[in-house]
Protein backbone atom coordinates (compact mmCIF):
# COMPACT_ATOMS: atom_id res chain seq x y z
CA UNK A 1 0.00 0.00 0.00
CA UNK A 2 2.97 2.33 0.49
CA UNK A 3 5.36 3.51 -2.20
CA UNK A 4 7.23 6.72 -2.99
CA UNK A 5 7.75 7.88 -6.56
CA UNK A 6 10.05 10.81 -7.25
CA UNK A 7 8.48 12.77 -10.12
CA UNK A 8 10.93 15.65 -10.52
CA UNK A 9 13.91 17.34 -8.93
CA UNK A 10 15.16 20.91 -9.21
CA UNK A 11 18.47 21.17 -7.45
CA UNK A 12 17.91 19.55 -4.07
CA UNK A 13 14.15 20.27 -4.15
CA UNK A 14 11.93 17.28 -4.92
CA UNK A 15 8.38 16.62 -6.10
CA UNK A 16 6.96 13.18 -5.54
CA UNK A 17 3.96 11.02 -4.69
CA UNK A 18 3.71 8.92 -1.51
CA UNK A 19 0.97 6.33 -1.90
CA UNK A 20 -1.07 5.53 1.23
CA UNK A 21 -4.20 3.48 1.99
CA UNK A 22 -6.17 6.75 2.08
CA UNK A 23 -4.95 8.01 -1.26
CA UNK A 24 -1.91 9.59 -2.89
CA UNK A 25 0.06 12.23 -1.00
CA UNK A 26 1.73 14.71 -3.40
CA UNK A 27 4.94 16.14 -1.99
CA UNK A 28 6.24 18.53 -0.85
CA UNK A 29 3.36 18.71 1.62
CA UNK A 30 2.46 20.62 4.78
CA UNK A 31 0.32 18.89 7.41
CA UNK A 32 -1.95 21.03 9.61
CA UNK A 33 -1.73 19.82 13.20
CA UNK A 34 -4.85 18.39 14.83
CA UNK A 35 -3.34 17.60 18.21
CA UNK A 36 -6.50 16.25 19.83
CA UNK A 37 -8.16 14.92 16.66
CA UNK A 38 -9.09 18.41 15.51
CA UNK A 39 -7.27 21.26 13.81
CA UNK A 40 -8.22 24.05 16.20
CA UNK A 41 -11.03 26.31 14.92
CA UNK A 42 -11.09 24.57 11.50
CA UNK A 43 -13.62 21.97 10.33
CA UNK A 44 -12.53 18.90 8.34
CA UNK A 45 -14.77 20.17 5.53
CA UNK A 46 -12.81 23.43 5.50
CA UNK A 47 -9.49 21.57 5.46
CA UNK A 48 -10.62 19.71 2.35
CA UNK A 49 -11.73 22.97 0.74
CA UNK A 50 -8.31 24.46 1.53
CA UNK A 51 -6.70 21.53 -0.28
CA UNK A 52 -5.10 19.90 2.76
CA UNK A 53 -3.99 16.36 1.95
CA UNK A 54 -2.42 15.32 5.27
CA UNK A 55 -3.18 16.07 8.93
CA UNK A 56 -1.25 15.18 12.07
CA UNK A 57 -2.65 14.08 15.42
CA UNK A 58 -0.83 13.50 18.69
CA UNK A 59 -0.34 10.12 20.32
CA UNK A 60 0.27 11.43 23.84
CA UNK A 61 -2.78 13.70 23.97
CA UNK A 62 -5.15 11.13 22.44
CA UNK A 63 -3.85 8.45 24.81
CA UNK A 64 -4.58 10.76 27.75
CA UNK A 65 -7.97 11.84 26.40
CA UNK A 66 -10.26 10.25 25.19
CA UNK A 67 -8.05 7.13 25.11
CA UNK A 68 -6.65 5.23 22.15
CA UNK A 69 -8.82 2.17 22.81
CA UNK A 70 -11.96 4.29 22.61
CA UNK A 71 -10.76 5.73 19.30
CA UNK A 72 -10.12 2.18 18.05
CA UNK A 73 -13.58 1.07 19.15
CA UNK A 74 -15.12 4.07 17.35
CA UNK A 75 -13.63 2.88 14.07
CA UNK A 76 -10.20 4.51 14.23
CA UNK A 77 -9.02 8.08 14.02
CA UNK A 78 -10.11 8.67 10.41
CA UNK A 79 -13.72 7.86 11.20
CA UNK A 80 -13.61 9.44 14.67
CA UNK A 81 -12.64 12.87 13.30
CA UNK A 82 -14.28 12.50 9.86
CA UNK A 83 -11.05 12.80 7.88
CA UNK A 84 -10.84 10.52 4.84
CA UNK A 85 -7.41 11.56 3.55
CA UNK A 86 -3.92 10.54 4.69
CA UNK A 87 -3.11 11.02 8.35
CA UNK A 88 0.05 10.96 10.47
CA UNK A 89 0.47 10.46 14.21
CA UNK A 90 3.62 11.35 16.11
CA UNK A 91 4.94 8.97 18.76
CA UNK A 92 4.22 11.10 21.82
CA UNK A 93 7.93 11.31 22.54
CA UNK A 94 8.27 15.07 22.19
CA UNK A 95 5.31 15.72 24.49
CA UNK A 96 6.53 13.25 27.13
CA UNK A 97 10.03 14.69 27.15
CA UNK A 98 8.69 18.24 27.36
CA UNK A 99 7.05 17.39 30.69
CA UNK A 100 10.35 18.17 32.44
CA UNK A 101 10.25 17.20 36.12
CA UNK A 102 7.04 15.24 35.56
CA UNK A 103 8.93 12.50 33.69
CA UNK A 104 11.75 10.03 34.37
CA UNK A 105 13.75 8.37 31.57
CA UNK A 106 15.36 4.94 31.66
CA UNK A 107 16.78 2.59 29.06
CA UNK A 108 13.43 1.05 28.27
CA UNK A 109 11.05 4.01 28.26
CA UNK A 110 9.69 6.98 30.17
CA UNK A 111 7.55 7.15 33.31
CA UNK A 112 5.58 10.37 33.58
CA UNK A 113 2.71 12.14 35.30
CA UNK A 114 -0.27 13.30 33.32
CA UNK A 115 -0.49 17.04 32.69
CA UNK A 116 -4.25 16.65 33.22
CA UNK A 117 -4.58 14.99 36.63
CA UNK A 118 -1.10 13.96 37.79
CA UNK A 119 -1.75 10.24 37.33
CA UNK A 120 1.31 8.08 36.60
CA UNK A 121 1.79 6.51 33.17
CA UNK A 122 4.59 4.83 31.25
CA UNK A 123 5.50 4.97 27.57
CA UNK A 124 7.81 2.39 26.06
CA UNK A 125 8.56 1.95 22.36
CA UNK A 126 6.14 -0.96 22.31
CA UNK A 127 3.41 1.04 24.09
CA UNK A 128 3.74 3.95 21.66
CA UNK A 129 3.35 1.63 18.69
CA UNK A 130 0.37 -0.15 20.26
CA UNK A 131 -1.36 3.21 20.79
CA UNK A 132 -0.66 4.25 17.21
CA UNK A 133 -2.00 0.93 15.95
CA UNK A 134 -5.23 1.67 17.81
CA UNK A 135 -5.42 5.18 16.37
CA UNK A 136 -4.90 3.83 12.85
CA UNK A 137 -3.07 6.68 11.07
CA UNK A 138 -1.43 5.95 7.71
CA UNK A 139 2.01 7.17 8.83
CA UNK A 140 3.17 6.43 12.37
CA UNK A 141 6.42 7.36 14.10
CA UNK A 142 9.03 5.56 16.16
CA UNK A 143 9.24 6.52 19.83
CA UNK A 144 12.34 8.67 20.21
CA UNK A 145 14.05 10.99 22.65
CA UNK A 146 14.16 14.65 21.58
CA UNK A 147 17.05 16.24 23.53
CA UNK A 148 18.25 19.85 23.76
CA UNK A 149 20.13 20.16 20.44
CA UNK A 150 23.29 21.94 21.68
CA UNK A 151 24.56 19.64 24.47
CA UNK A 152 26.70 17.01 22.80
CA UNK A 153 26.83 14.35 25.51
CA UNK A 154 23.12 14.67 26.22
CA UNK A 155 22.44 14.34 22.49
CA UNK A 156 24.73 11.33 22.18
CA UNK A 157 22.93 9.49 24.98
CA UNK A 158 19.56 10.38 23.46
CA UNK A 159 20.69 9.01 20.09
CA UNK A 160 21.65 5.69 21.65
CA UNK A 161 18.22 5.38 23.27
CA UNK A 162 16.47 6.54 20.09
CA UNK A 163 18.26 3.88 18.03
CA UNK A 164 17.50 1.09 20.50
CA UNK A 165 13.88 2.20 20.70
CA UNK A 166 13.61 2.33 16.90
CA UNK A 167 14.53 -1.36 16.73
CA UNK A 168 11.97 -2.13 19.43
CA UNK A 169 9.32 -0.10 17.62
CA UNK A 170 9.96 -1.93 14.37
CA UNK A 171 9.81 -5.33 16.09
CA UNK A 172 6.50 -4.42 17.75
CA UNK A 173 5.08 -3.02 14.51
CA UNK A 174 5.89 -6.22 12.63
CA UNK A 175 4.69 -8.40 15.51
CA UNK A 176 1.34 -6.77 16.29
CA UNK A 177 0.52 -4.42 13.42
CA UNK A 178 0.05 -4.42 9.67
CA UNK A 179 2.98 -2.83 7.81
CA UNK A 180 0.78 -2.73 4.70
CA UNK A 181 -1.79 -0.56 6.50
CA UNK A 182 0.53 1.74 8.46
CA UNK A 183 3.98 3.00 7.44
CA UNK A 184 6.40 3.31 10.36
CA UNK A 185 8.96 6.11 9.93
CA UNK A 186 12.28 6.26 11.75
CA UNK A 187 13.37 9.53 13.40
CA UNK A 188 16.92 10.82 12.95
CA UNK A 189 18.34 12.60 15.99
CA UNK A 190 21.77 14.11 16.67
CA UNK A 191 21.20 17.76 17.56
CA UNK A 192 23.40 20.13 15.57
CA UNK A 193 26.30 17.66 15.43
CA UNK A 194 27.10 16.42 11.93
CA UNK A 195 28.80 13.18 13.00
CA UNK A 196 25.97 12.22 15.37
CA UNK A 197 23.39 12.92 12.67
CA UNK A 198 25.35 10.82 10.17
CA UNK A 199 25.60 7.98 12.67
CA UNK A 200 21.86 8.20 13.36
CA UNK A 201 21.07 8.07 9.63
CA UNK A 202 23.33 5.06 9.12
CA UNK A 203 21.75 3.18 12.03
CA UNK A 204 18.17 3.87 10.97
CA UNK A 205 18.68 3.29 7.25
CA UNK A 206 19.97 -0.17 8.10
CA UNK A 207 16.49 -0.91 9.52
CA UNK A 208 14.91 -0.03 6.15
CA UNK A 209 11.99 2.13 7.24
CA UNK A 210 9.60 3.32 4.46
CA UNK A 211 10.37 6.95 5.39
CA UNK A 212 12.62 9.02 7.63
CA UNK A 213 11.96 12.03 9.82
CA UNK A 214 14.47 14.59 11.01
CA UNK A 215 13.67 15.34 14.63
CA UNK A 216 15.29 17.51 17.25
CA UNK A 217 15.30 20.74 15.25
CA UNK A 218 13.43 24.02 15.87
CA UNK A 219 13.83 23.25 19.59
CA UNK A 220 16.49 25.76 20.65
CA UNK A 221 19.08 26.07 17.91
CA UNK A 222 19.42 29.12 15.66
CA UNK A 223 17.95 29.21 12.15
CA UNK A 224 21.43 29.07 10.55
CA UNK A 225 22.25 26.03 12.70
CA UNK A 226 19.01 24.34 11.65
CA UNK A 227 19.63 24.98 7.95
CA UNK A 228 23.25 23.80 8.17
CA UNK A 229 22.10 20.62 9.91
CA UNK A 230 19.62 19.99 7.10
CA UNK A 231 22.32 20.57 4.49
CA UNK A 232 24.51 18.00 6.23
CA UNK A 233 21.81 15.43 7.00
CA UNK A 234 19.39 15.33 4.05
CA UNK A 235 21.96 14.27 1.40
CA UNK A 236 22.82 11.09 3.30
CA UNK A 237 19.17 10.01 3.62
CA UNK A 238 17.86 7.56 0.98
CA UNK A 239 16.72 9.39 -2.14
CA UNK A 240 13.92 6.88 -2.72
CA UNK A 241 12.19 7.45 0.65
CA UNK A 242 10.18 10.48 1.85
CA UNK A 243 11.91 12.92 4.21
CA UNK A 244 9.93 14.57 6.99
CA UNK A 245 11.08 17.63 8.97
CA UNK A 246 9.15 17.54 12.24
CA UNK A 247 7.56 20.59 13.84
CA UNK A 248 8.68 23.19 11.30
CA UNK A 249 6.20 25.35 9.41
CA UNK A 250 6.83 29.08 9.10
CA UNK A 251 6.67 30.27 5.48
CA UNK A 252 10.41 30.91 5.20
CA UNK A 253 11.21 27.56 6.84
CA UNK A 254 9.01 25.73 4.35
CA UNK A 255 10.80 27.35 1.41
CA UNK A 256 14.23 26.77 2.92
CA UNK A 257 13.32 23.18 3.83
CA UNK A 258 12.06 22.31 0.35
CA UNK A 259 15.21 23.89 -1.11
CA UNK A 260 17.22 21.40 0.95
CA UNK A 261 15.24 18.31 -0.06
CA UNK A 262 12.51 17.99 2.58
CA UNK A 263 9.22 16.41 1.46
CA UNK A 264 6.89 16.58 4.50
CA UNK A 265 6.37 19.28 7.15
CA UNK A 266 4.01 19.82 10.08
CA UNK A 267 3.60 22.64 12.60
CA UNK A 268 1.07 24.16 15.00
CA UNK A 269 2.25 27.65 14.02
CA UNK A 270 -0.53 28.73 11.60
CA UNK A 271 -3.36 28.02 14.01
CA UNK A 272 -1.47 28.95 17.17
CA UNK A 273 -0.53 32.44 15.98
CA UNK A 274 -4.08 32.84 14.65
CA UNK A 275 -5.40 32.40 18.19
CA UNK A 276 -2.99 35.13 19.26
CA UNK A 277 -4.33 37.51 16.62
CA UNK A 278 -1.55 37.19 14.03
CA UNK A 279 -1.74 36.61 10.30
CA UNK A 280 0.92 35.03 8.12
CA UNK A 281 1.50 36.77 4.79
CA UNK A 282 3.94 36.54 1.91
CA UNK A 283 5.78 39.53 3.31
CA UNK A 284 5.90 38.44 6.94
CA UNK A 285 3.70 38.15 10.01
CA UNK A 286 1.29 40.94 10.96
CA UNK A 287 -0.38 41.55 14.31
CA UNK A 288 -4.05 42.24 13.74
CA UNK A 289 -4.34 43.89 17.17
CA UNK A 290 -2.36 46.86 15.92
CA UNK A 291 -4.23 50.18 15.85
CA UNK A 292 -3.22 50.81 12.25
CA UNK A 293 -5.77 48.20 11.10
CA UNK A 294 -8.73 49.71 13.00
CA UNK A 295 -10.06 51.53 9.94
CA UNK A 296 -8.32 49.51 7.22
CA UNK A 297 -10.77 48.35 4.55
CA UNK A 298 -8.24 46.10 2.79
CA UNK A 299 -8.26 42.30 3.24
CA UNK A 300 -5.75 40.62 5.51
CA UNK A 301 -3.50 40.16 2.47
CA UNK A 302 -4.01 41.73 -0.93
CA UNK A 303 -4.41 39.11 -3.65
CA UNK A 304 -5.23 36.27 -1.24
CA UNK A 305 -8.23 34.17 -2.29
CA UNK A 306 -9.02 32.58 1.08
CA UNK A 307 -12.53 32.92 2.56
CA UNK A 308 -11.38 35.51 5.12
CA UNK A 309 -9.70 37.76 2.56
CA UNK A 310 -12.50 37.38 0.02
CA UNK A 311 -15.16 38.57 2.46
CA UNK A 312 -13.77 40.61 5.35
CA UNK A 313 -11.62 43.67 5.99
CA UNK A 314 -8.66 44.05 8.30
CA UNK A 315 -10.82 46.42 10.35
CA UNK A 316 -13.43 43.71 10.88
CA UNK A 317 -10.89 41.03 11.73
CA UNK A 318 -9.17 43.40 14.17
CA UNK A 319 -12.54 44.11 15.79
CA UNK A 320 -13.13 40.37 16.24
CA UNK A 321 -9.65 39.91 17.72
CA UNK A 322 -10.07 42.79 20.17
CA UNK A 323 -13.54 41.58 21.14
CA UNK A 324 -12.29 38.05 21.78
CA UNK A 325 -14.72 36.55 19.26
CA UNK A 326 -14.21 32.93 18.22
CA UNK A 327 -14.70 33.94 14.59
CA UNK A 328 -11.35 35.76 14.76
CA UNK A 329 -9.61 32.43 15.46
CA UNK A 330 -11.51 30.78 12.64
CA UNK A 331 -10.83 33.43 9.99
CA UNK A 332 -7.15 33.85 10.84
CA UNK A 333 -6.63 30.08 10.99
CA UNK A 334 -8.25 29.67 7.56
CA UNK A 335 -6.08 32.44 6.14
CA UNK A 336 -2.83 31.15 7.65
CA UNK A 337 -3.44 27.58 6.52
CA UNK A 338 -4.48 28.78 3.06
CA UNK A 339 -1.17 30.60 2.72
CA UNK A 340 0.99 27.63 3.72
CA UNK A 341 -0.94 25.10 1.65
CA UNK A 342 -0.83 27.43 -1.36
CA UNK A 343 2.93 27.86 -0.94
CA UNK A 344 3.37 24.09 -1.00
CA UNK A 345 1.37 23.77 -4.23
CA UNK A 346 3.32 26.62 -5.81
CA UNK A 347 6.65 25.09 -4.82
CA UNK A 348 5.62 21.71 -6.19
CA UNK A 349 4.66 23.34 -9.51
CA UNK A 350 7.96 25.27 -9.61
CA UNK A 351 9.92 22.05 -9.04
CA UNK A 352 7.98 20.31 -11.80
CA UNK A 353 8.68 23.06 -14.34
CA UNK A 354 12.29 23.67 -13.26
CA UNK A 355 11.85 27.20 -11.88
CA UNK A 356 12.13 26.51 -8.14
CA UNK A 357 15.41 28.45 -7.55
CA UNK A 358 13.82 31.60 -8.98
CA UNK A 359 10.65 31.03 -6.98
CA UNK A 360 12.55 30.56 -3.71
CA UNK A 361 14.82 33.55 -4.31
CA UNK A 362 11.91 35.86 -5.08
CA UNK A 363 9.84 34.68 -2.12
CA UNK A 364 12.63 35.02 0.43
CA UNK A 365 13.74 38.38 -0.97
CA UNK A 366 10.28 39.79 -0.18
CA UNK A 367 9.65 37.97 3.10
CA UNK A 368 10.58 39.67 6.38
CA UNK A 369 10.29 37.23 9.31
CA UNK A 370 11.87 39.54 11.90
CA UNK A 371 12.11 42.86 10.15
CA UNK A 372 15.03 41.75 7.99
CA UNK A 373 14.78 40.24 4.56
CA UNK A 374 15.43 36.50 4.48
CA UNK A 375 18.32 35.37 2.36
CA UNK A 376 17.63 33.14 -0.60
CA UNK A 377 18.73 29.53 0.01
CA UNK A 378 21.64 27.92 -1.76
CA UNK A 379 20.13 25.39 -4.14
CA UNK A 380 22.37 22.64 -5.44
Amino acid sequence: MFSFELEATCGAARAGIFMTPHGPLPTPVFAPVGTQATVKAVEPRELRELGATLVLSNTYHLYMRPGDELVRDMGGLHRFMAWDRPMLTDSGGFQVFSLGELRQIDAHGVTFRSHLDGSVHRFTPEKSIQIQHNLGADIIMCFDECPPPLEREVVRAACERTHAWARACLDEHVRSGDPHRQALFGIVQGGIFEDLRAESVETLVALDFPGYAIGGLAVGETKPQMLLTLEQTVPVLPADKPRYLMGVGSPEDLVNGVARGIDIFDCVLPTRVARNGSALTRRGRINMRNLQYATDSAPIEEGCTCYACANFSRAYVRHLVKAGEILAHQLLSLHNLHLLLTLMREMRAAIMDGTFPDYAQEFLANYQPTGKKAKAPPVA
